[in-house]
């Protein structure tokens, strides 16, 4: 009981967002603003403080890196190479579906669920689920896309590549607060208070922000595969992570946070470059909505188990 009562508020926020949009009581451009808020100011925010608390032993916990990121990379090379070799898929194609199983929404879902179900380790755990999912996967699909891309001419350079990781706010977050954390110097009380009213609007933007910007249209000729798709994001990349606490003997509370950045919906990240590309638009948007929807039941069934 306490459980739900903890997730469903959170996934709530998410249904309000979308009847808003639906009914036009807000407008879904709104949607776009209220979700750059939360990545560029309220997320680092939130990851900076709780990093810069933390003594560096705590921050280099391979294990969980070795949890999360292994399984998280098994499962987009097992899509990848299923696709290739049995479906015959191009490599961008094949990469793409993959990346839609195993990129994780960890940032603007797990995060605030990790933060209302474990305080600052479940924080701590996000920031480094994230950092993993835009400093190693992004890339490596990057690179995938760019080998197999028919047109080149507008190919994105290693230079460009490399400033576009970076800069990412929450990458930048966590290397301001791994070196706040080596320093040792406690934060000055205003800046401290500062910065815990911006993390803590990071939840409701968020998750508002996805439900005004999150369709349901019907897309009956492909529904086996999204349906495929969700069912290995929801189920199988957890249980393999899962797998992977156990064997490298994780403690419950790593645990419980790697799985649930296993658990929740594929990141809208996937669906920019999916755009960018030009490859498998509507199937990643496609698993984008059904996870989004589905992983408030699975994820809850996870979360039981614990």
């Amino acid at each position: 009981m306490h459980l739900a009562g903890t997730i469903l508020p959170i996934f709530a926020i998410i249904l309000a967002g979308w009847l808003a949009g639906v009914s036009g009581y807000i407008s879904r451009e709104l949607a776009a603003p209220l979700m750059r808020f939360a990545y560029y100011v309220a997320m680092p925010a939130l990851v900076f403080l709780t990093i810069a608390d933390e003594t560096l032993h705590s921050l280099l916990d391979w294990r969980f890196v070795a949890a999360f990121g292994g399984g998280s990379m098994l499962c987009f090379a097992a899509v990848m190479i299923f696709e290739r070799i049995a479906r015959g898929a191009s490599v961008r194609k094949s990469a793409m579906l993959a990346a839609a199983v195993s990129m994780t929404n960890t940032g603007f879902v797990a995060l605030p669920i990790l933060k209302s179900l474990l305080g600052g380790p479940g924080v701590l755990a996000a920031a480094i689920a994230t950092v993993f999912v835009g400093a190693i996967i992004f890339p490596v699909l990057v690179v995938l896309l760019e080998i197999d891309r028919p047109d080149t001419s507008r190919s994105l350079r290693g230079a460009a590549l490399i400033r576009q990781i970076a800069t990412n706010p929450v990458i930048l977050a966590t290397i301001c607060g791994v070196t706040w954390s080596i320093v040792g110097v406690t934060l000055p009380g205003p800046v401290k208070s500062l910065l815990t009213i911006l993390g803590e609007a990071l939840t409701p933007c968020a998750l508002f922000s996805i439900g005004l910007d999150l369709t349901l249209s019907e897309r009956h000729q492909r529904l086996r595969l999204y349906a495929l798709l969700t069912a290995l994001k929801l189920a199988i990349v957890p249980l393999v992570v899962y797998l992977l606490c156990l064997a490298t003997a994780l403690d419950r509370t790593a645990t419980v946070a790697a799985v649930v950045c296993a658990a929740v919906p594929t990141a809208k990240s996937a669906y920019v470059l999916a755009v960018e590309y030009d490859v498998e638009k509507a199937v990643v948007s496609g698993v984008i909505s059904m996870t989004t929807l589905f992983s408030v039941v699975t994820l809850l069934a996870w979360l039981h188990i614990f």
